[in-house]
């Protein structure tokens, strides 16, 4: 053809860029006299926009693998492939391994600051002798003073005999130490009393010790616990290491002097180096 258009032979390379759209025609020959065309264009360039990573930030990635030499040999792979990339986000990396890769039974997350970290530590993973095991199972997570509302868990105390009569042993304690009632302040919808930290602290130990028995009733026992502030409270009880009687007394007496110190205010602002 003398045009512009003219029909393929054979391979050509047919490179990107460069300021023609390319199109391409397609066309269907059915034995029964079909007779399609399409004509296809590429689609818009994407527009590429530089992502700000922020320095200094510890950056987590997780690998998992089938078994635990397969995981060493998928650190291996991963160290080789980023071996003569100097330039990889180490983000945009964690949000792949974190996202677009399933989950399998053995695990390992390395972690570091900048790249060269990360693949240092992707080496030793690599050449371990082994994976340290860790433990399987449910964790339970036992919160700090924020997690309360008005009315929380009095439904449960209706519906459930395990949660209620762990929250009476919490009562039989914590009534006679205090100058209001813990059922009370469960049942209350308008969380009057919520507001007071020598209340609201032994109203949330409670529930969480509840909570933690109705799960173990329901077969669900906890492998490990882990709490954060007056939560940790109640994660020492439900480890064993504390009784209920001695758990329920700190938190007591713990929120009750917090009362006496209370006031000031924090602000938590989030800086550079």
């Amino acid at each position: 053809s003398a045009g512009a258009v003219e029909l393929l032979t054979d391979e050509v390379p047919w490179p990107a860029g460069g300021s023609r759209v390319r199109r391409a025609g397609v066309s269907s020959f059915g034995i029964s006299g079909t007779n399609a065309h399409v004509i296809l264009e590429e689609g818009p360039a994407a527009v590429v926009s530089e992502a700000v990573s922020p320095g200094g930030v510890v950056v987590p990635w997780a690998l998992s693998a089938g078994s635990g030499a397969a995981l060493r040999a998928q650190a291996e792979r991963l160290r080789a492939w980023l071996a003569d990339r100097p330039d990889v986000d180490p983000a945009a990396v964690a949000r792949t391994l974190a996202s677009g890769r399933a989950a399998l039974e053995h695990r390992a997350v390395v972690a570091g600051r900048d790249l060269p970290e990360l693949v240092a530590r992707l080496g030793e993973l690599a050449e371990a002798d082994s994976v340290p095991a860790s433990g399987s199972g449910a964790v339970f997570v036992f919160p700090g003073q924020g997690s309360q509302w008005a009315g929380m868990a009095a439904e449960l105390l209706d519906v459930s005999p395990v949660f209620a009569a762990a929250v009476e042993e919490c009562a039989a304690v914590m009534d006679p130490l205090t100058d209001w009632s813990l059922l009370d302040v469960l049942r209350d919808g308008s969380g009057a009393l919520l507001g007071r930290v020598d209340v609201v602290q032994p109203a949330l130990f409670a529930v969480m010790v509840g909570l933690a028995r109705w799960w173990e009733s329901c077969g669900v026992r906890p492998s490990a616990v882990i709490g954060h502030s007056q939560g940790e409270i109640a994660a020492a009880h439900v480890a064993g290491l504390l009784s209920l009687e001695d758990a329920a007394r700190v938190v007591v007496l713990r929120s009750r002097a917090l009362r006496k110190v209370s006031g000031g205010g924090m602000l938590s602002v989030g800086v550079g180096a």
